[in-house]
Parts: C-alpha cells; structure tokens; sequence
C-alpha cells in the first residue's frame, strides 16, 4: 500500500468507537487521513480520535446514532463545513445477534437490527453522494460473509448484510462513470467485541462471546486487508479462503454451504 495513499484524505467512519472502525482510524491516522469519527459511546469515541491524532492524523468526533437520519445528514453536513470536502464514506456501525428465529420472543429485534445495519448506510450514503461526486471519492460498506449466505442464529443481521450487498451493488451500476468507486468488505469472524454485545432472543446483550476469539481474526489484520482494497478500489474485499471459496463451491453444492455455515457454530439437533 503507498503510504500516501490516504494522506490528508478525509474520511467519515462510523462505528469508530470499537472493533475494526477503530482500527481502521487508527491505521488511516498513520497515513496521516483527516478523519470524522462517529458513534453512539462519545467517551469512547473521544477516546479513539486522541490516539488517532498521537498518530499523525486529523481526527474530529460526532456523536451519531445511525437509525437517526436527521443526526445522519448532521454527521455529513458538518464534515463538509469542517473540511471543505469528504473523499471517503466507510460504513461501518453495525449489531448483531445470537439467537434461533424461532426463539426470538420480539420481532422488534428485526427492526433495531437493520435500522442500524441497513438504514444507517443508507442514510449517510444518501447525504454523501453530493460531496462525493465532487472528489471522486470512495463509498465502503463493512458487510461480512453473512452477506453471501444465511448463517444460523443470525437471521436478522444475515438479512440486513444482504439488504447493503443489494444496496451498494445496485449504486455501484448506477455511479458508473462519476468517478465514485463502491467496495464492500466480507469479513469472516473477527476479534472485534461485537458478539459480546450480540442480542439474544429476549433483545438483551449477550455479554459474552460465544466463540474462542483469540482463535480468530484480528482487527488489525482485517482492516489491512480493507484497506488494500480500498486503495485498490475494488469491488470487493473477501479476506479469508472461506470468504474468496464459498461463493464458488456455492454454484455447484449449495448444501455443503449450508453444512458449513451450520457446522461452523457446532448447532446440533
């Protein structure tokens, strides 16, 4: 990656408080990136824009919840005032869930899961555009494998992650020809602290991770690999064989995919 990739080049992250929209920030202050950091925790999210800036970056913070659209435009619009211009939207806030459909006592769970994952992107993508057809700049979703196949007890973040592949695959015809790229990232599982606050059936946190995190990737090789593909522009970034593999295997065994996605969260009848 040249280190002048993302050099001076201003970014509005979302769910920049923890997980890999924190290490993201992190890595693009080290370019020296002029960056907008949004999230609901503002301590946190202070907390991250200081050590962005110990690292050679510019780093302003707005509190945002997604599911807000008004706080959307607000994020985007002061960015602009702020910096003159924005050359990249990461979208990143995101929840998840850890619980069998059937055992879900709330559907409201469905709603608060793609108002953040869906609607969120939506929102700040859509008061984006302008300033983004100006720079040429760069549009990314952090979506995740669950985008590409339904995974057991993820049925509403697997629809949600669906829901931003149809979303940014159809903008990316769309913007054909303005200079705009779209990419959007599939991480695998990744150490980031998300399944600890998982929602379970009832809609509480989960508070623990049902899986050994240290066995999986980390956020700093995750967002090394995102952001290659965001210098490269790509299309997509799949970071993991399984990732780059199962679409394949997919066209010709659907079921063995499935038997995957089952085995790899040890459900058992």
């Amino acid at each position: 990656m040249s280190p002048a990739t993302f050099y001076e080049n201003v970014t509005i992250i979302t769910g920049a408080s923890s997980g890999i929209g924190r290490e993201l920030a992190y890595q693009m202050a080290e370019q020296g990136a002029w960056l907008a950091l949004a999230a609901r925790n503002e301590g946190a999210l202070e907390e991250t824009a200081g050590v962005c800036r110990q690292r050679g970056g510019r780093a302003i913070t707005f509190p945002t919840d997604v599911t807000d659209q008004d706080q959307c435009q607000q994020l985007i619009q002061r960015t602009g005032e702020e910096y003159g211009r924005i050359d990249t939207l990461v979208n990143n806030a995101g929840i998840t869930m850890w619980a069998l459909f059937e055992e879900i006592h709330d559907l409201d769970l469905f709603d608060k899961i793609m108002r953040v994952n869906y609607f969120g992107t939506v929102y700040c993508t859509h008061y984006a555009l302008p300033y983004l057809k100006q720079t040429q700049g760069r549009i990314v979703a952090v979506a995740s494998l669950a985008a590409l196949n339904g995974i057991p007890t993820r049925s509403a973040y697997s629809a949600s992650k669906h829901a931003i592949k149809g979303f940014m695959d159809t903008l990316r015809i769309e913007l054909a020809g303005s200079g705009i790229s779209v990419t959007i990232s599939y991480p695998d599982f990744v150490a980031t602290g998300m399944r600890e606050r998982a929602l379970k059936a009832d809609g509480t946190p989960l508070g623990e991770s049902p899986l050994e995190e240290g066995k999986v990737m980390t956020t700093q090789d995750s967002v090394r690999s995102l952001l290659t593909a965001m210098e490269k522009r790509a299309r997509e970034d799949k970071q993991t064989l399984r990732g780059q593999v199962g679409p394949w295997i997919k066209l010709i065994a659907p079921g063995l995919i499935d038997n995957m996605a089952r085995n790899a969260l040890l459900l058992d009848d």
